[in-house]
């Protein structure tokens, strides 16, 4: 998705990519990471809303019900009491919040000759992890720099995780090296399908981000990856497909424990 400085844009784009999404056949729809807001600790303040009052999540909830999809809107700065946090909602198709996860790593980094960013300026981190179900499929939901640990990881699957989301805002300088590495060896790790959803490529941006949204099955194969400029990837996850691989059933077993 292209995100802007004018909140109001990124919020009635944001649900035009849901419609369309729900046109192509989808039944969940990820957006990506501080969709209504320019990435950065200056703007969080400013776009922050409280949840789930505000208009990015009243939007989101319409959005949701009026296309009968569970929708996880990414993330949003939010405002809770004299705190902020990075924070991911998830919609169900009748609007319902069901699901809320505060960013639990925060991103403070700092490359020589690279990207500096201390999201620790300015938001306080979560401190627990955020499951939810839709039918039979059971996801575990984490927010860019969570998708380094991954011991985060680890606690989700003990959980029983079929699918792991991140929605992210990789740079580009950590992008082209690390991004593809971590979504593909958090899906091996696991066992799991790994879905991570980023913002398009803006030049002009303070922050600019890698994209290259892409989903992952748990045999590490890419199964859908976008480029840098905004598009809409449409792709479908089982059970079965992970058994297409042969992989004998013993050996997930012993996955799922390790």
């Amino acid at each position: 998705m292209r995100i802007g400085r004018n909140k109001l844009e990124n919020i009635s784009h944001a649900l035009k990519l849901v419609c369309d999404a729900k046109q192509k056949g989808s039944y969940l729809v990820v957006l990506p990471e501080c969709f209504n807001s320019p990435y950065g600790t200056k703007y969080f303040p400013e776009y922050s809303e409280k949840i789930p009052d505000g208009e990015t999540s009243l939007a989101l909830s319409k959005a949701a019900k009026d296309n009968s999809v569970y929708l996880i809107g990414g993330s949003i700065p939010e405002k809770s009491g004299s705190k902020y946090y990075n924070t991911s909602t998830v919609w169900d198709p009748q609007g319902n919040l069901i699901c809320k996860h505060q960013k639990v790593h925060l991103f403070d980094i700092n490359i020589a000759g690279g990207v500096k960013f201390q999201e620790s300026e300015i938001l306080s981190p979560g401190d627990r992890l955020s499951v939810f179900n839709i039918g039979p499929c059971k996801v575990g939901l984490g927010i860019c720099y969570d998708l380094r640990f991954h011991e985060m990881a680890s606690l989700y699957r003990k959980q029983g995780i079929d699918l792991l989301v991140y929605p992210g805002a990789f740079n580009m300088n950590t992008g082209p090296l690390h991004w593809e590495l971590l979504l593909r060896s958090r899906a091996v790790d696991n066992q799991v399908f790994v879905a991570a959803v980023c913002g398009a490529q803006d030049k002009n941006a303070d922050y600019v981000a890698w994209g290259h949204s892409m989903l992952v099955d748990p045999w590490g194969k890419i199964m859908l990856q976008a480029e840098f400029q905004e598009d809409l990837l449409v792709g479908e996850i089982s059970e079965n497909k992970f058994y297409d691989y042969n992989l004998p059933l013993i050996f997930y077993d012993l996955c799922c424990v390790a």
